[in-house]
């Protein structure tokens, strides 16, 4: 497992996608690197934070 970990306390991962990547649309980025399918957190979550890439695509993942 590479990258940043972070722990949050609710939340959403378009927010924290917006942060730490640059781009809330890469928020599927997260969510497939944590095995999450809701971009809505509940609770206290650490999440690992994959490495910023401009290149990288966002939006709705195919599930």
């Amino acid at each position: 497992m590479s990258g940043t970990v972070v722990t949050v306390a609710g939340g959403n991962l378009f927010a924290i996608a917006a942060q730490y990547l640059g781009d809330a649309t890469q928020w599927i980025r997260i969510a497939q690197l944590n095995d999450l399918d809701d971009p809505v957190l509940n609770g206290v979550v650490e999440l690992v934070i994959p490495a910023v890439d401009p290149a990288a695509g966002g939006g709705i993942a195919d599930v």
